[in-house]
């Protein structure tokens, strides 16, 4: 393990950070690079510890229409093999000839009963097939209800649309050096009032035990006005950062997490949201510096933004006069 032998006293340390101090009981990072806690909670049931309405608001799009697809048609197939074992002699209208036959016309007397289309071509005529009828009716109106709060929910809820860099920089930053990261909106959204924090996750020696600590990075700027174009984050390292004895082989070596909080005014939904990640000591590049990711177009009317070019970086010397060798 490696240690950090300097941790500069100068440095603002943060306690109340809610990811404990003890470093031995902390595995990996502390956030995922989607911003989520690198947590796994144990001790009760999977299912008590399990919000499904978060599972399904935040599920992918591709993945969420699947997943309705095969609920549909996995209940339909459960509701049509009730009435074929029920027999479809229960059922009047069914023409079929084989069993095949006979199956696909109660599961599709299923589908139709379950949308409570009902196009009357087969009909219930018994109590058993009856009951499972009304009950199946009951199970589509329900789950009709719940798939249209989720499709509302997932349009609805209140989303930061930001991407950020996959990498952070150590770049020359005004006859120092800085700690630069970038980020930027990708959809057509107006956010503005965004605001910036950022902290320092370290493993260091204390008293002889490895702890973590927690610094709060000063920025260049914390806040901006207008998030429409891209922001480059910019922690200058100064006699007050943590990062102000730190070599480079310390930037390579040392167990440490940069924790990114973003927050910003969507005045769409006329509300505050939220976003997050992190960037291991590892995940810096040292020594170099974003290339411009937006310029004016050809005709000179709008401002081009290139989002592929987020992380799009190139080779920069480093001043090492605050960050000595």
């Amino acid at each position: 393990m490696f240690k950090v032998r300097k941790v500069n006293p100068k440095a603002t340390s943060e306690i109340n950070t809610g990811f404990g101090v003890n470093s031995s009981d902390y595995g990996g990072r502390f956030l995922n690079k989607n911003g989520k806690p690198n947590i796994e909670k144990r001790g009760i049931g999977f299912l008590e510890r399990t919000s499904w309405y978060h599972v399904l608001i935040e599920l992918p799009r591709g993945k969420f229409a699947l997943m309705i697809l095969l609920f549909y048609f996995l209940i339909n197939l459960l509701f049509g093999s009730f009435y074929f074992f029920a027999g479809v002699n229960h059922l009047s209208g069914v023409n079929a000839h084989s069993l095949f036959d006979e199956f696909s016309e109660a599961f599709f007397f299923s589908c139709e009963t379950f949308t409570t289309v009902g196009y009357g071509k087969i009909s219930p005529n018994s109590f058993i097939t009856n009951s499972l009828a009304a009950f199946e009716a009951l199970v589509g109106w329900s789950s009709f209800a719940v798939v249209t709060g989720l499709l509302y929910g997932r349009f609805s809820r209140p989303k930061a649309y930001i991407r950020f860099s996959e990498n952070a920089l150590l770049a020359p930053f005004h006859g120092g050096n800085a700690i630069m990261l970038r980020l930027a909106p990708f959809k057509n959204t107006t956010l503005t009032d965004a605001e910036a924090k950022l902290t320092l996750g370290l493993i260091v020696e204390d008293n002889g035990k490895m702890v973590n600590k927690f610094f709060q990075l000063a920025l260049e700027y914390e806040k901006v006005n207008s998030l429409t174009l891209s922001w480059t984050v910019v922690h200058p390292i100064t006699e007050t950062s943590p990062f102000y004895n730190f070599t480079e082989e310390d930037f390579k070596n040392a167990q440490g997490e940069i924790l990114v909080f973003i927050k910003a005014f969507d005045d769409m939904f006329s509300n505050i949201v939220v976003t997050r990640t992190s960037y291991k000591l590892s995940e810096v590049i040292i020594g170099a510096k974003f290339d411009p990711m937006y310029h004016r177009s050809k005709n000179e009317n709008k401002t081009l933004l290139h989002l592929d070019k987020l992380n799009s970086f190139s080779k920069a010397a480093l001043n090492f006069k605050s960050v000595p060798k």
